[in-house]
């Protein structure tokens, strides 16, 4: 499937993870080369609720920063490794705690600040659960608080808020900058070019994206639906990476087709390389500080984890 210099990286990065009582957690936008010697390919939710199951010593998580924190909340006593410890999710930054402090003085205790699960360890701390793009409905539907403040995510945000109208969805200005780089006339030239495919969207696009979709859902959810459904093409409304997934699943019968450049520049930084270099060197590892910041962080991490097992 690889180059030669490729295979023989990935034959030392299953040695060393031998060696290290090692697990590699990859998400679906990584480089095809990456997941192909992952134990596990997943989106952030799936790989943080797995990863709590596991029994090795060192996880691996070739993802961006939220996502080593959340597992080394989730997991304390484990060793918790980054590839690239600068590749960072932009959104997962755009929520502070002043928007949180008004919402509650304003609302009191018929607010819940609900946190997309793309977001720092200082934002989960801030929250009262954390939900992923494919429970957030289900969630904000079961809170118990009429006023929700949804963070970090607009795009995501305002399609929960027009799947459960009878919650005051309050929005805040933050969103994924790839996603939100996908335009409607993209989409819209696609569909001319293949009229027969349906349109599979993240939520983290705009909402004049998402009104072109016959399938709104996670990465999971997307992948899902393509390997369950019979078209032979798909115009798939996210970034790239999903491709390698979406090929090993559905096989080489089906066309995926991608609007151009749609491609996350932080999950890209994650190489076989620097895989390799983090368990031999035992490099870019995630220590979260002791206190009550983490154990809240935690709790709204253990609140979406006890939600999805309903």
């Amino acid at each position: 499937m690889f180059g030669p210099q490729a295979a023989e990286m990935a034959a030392r990065v299953e040695r060393l993870k031998q060696e290290r009582d090692a697990v590699l957690l990859a998400h679906y936008y990584v480089a095809p080369e990456v997941q192909a010697v992952a134990d596990y390919v997943g989106d952030s939710f799936a790989l943080a609720k797995l990863a709590v199951s596991l029994p090795n010593r060192v996880l691996v998580v070739a993802g961006v920063e939220f996502m080593g924190e959340s597992m080394k909340l989730l997991n304390p006593e484990k060793t918790v490794l980054m590839p690239d410890p600068g590749a960072d999710c932009p959104m997962a930054h755009m929520i502070d705690k002043q928007t949180v402090d008004a919402a509650r003085a304003e609302y009191g205790d018929d607010l819940a600040v609900v946190c997309y699960v793309n977001s720092t360890a200082e934002a989960k701390s801030l929250s009262d659960v954390c939900v992923t793009s494919s429970n957030a409905v289900s969630v904000v539907r079961a809170m118990p608080q009429h006023h929700i403040l949804f963070v970090p995510d607009r795009n995501l945000g305002r399609y929960v808020a027009q799947q459960v109208p009878e919650k005051h969805v309050i929005l805040n200005d933050g969103c994924c900058p790839f996603h939100a780089a996908i335009t409607a006339q993209e989409v819209e030239r696609l569909k001319r070019e293949h009229p027969e495919a349906p349109v599979l969207a993240h939520p983290e696009c705009t909402e004049r994206v998402l009104a072109l979709a016959d399938c709104i859902g996670s990465t999971a959810e997307i992948i899902e639906y393509a390997a369950t459904h019979d078209a032979l093409e798909y115009i798939v409304v996210t970034m790239k990476g999903v491709a390698s997934e979406l090929e090993r699943r559905c096989g080489a019968s089906r066309r995926f087709l991608f609007v151009q450049d749609s491609e996350c520049p932080e999950m890209a930084k994650i190489s076989l390389a620097k895989v390799a270099s983090c368990l031999q060197d035992m490099t870019g590892e995630v220590r979260m500080a002791d206190g009550d910041a983490s154990e809240r962080a935690k709790a709204s991490l253990e609140r979406m984890l006890a939600y999805a097992g309903r």
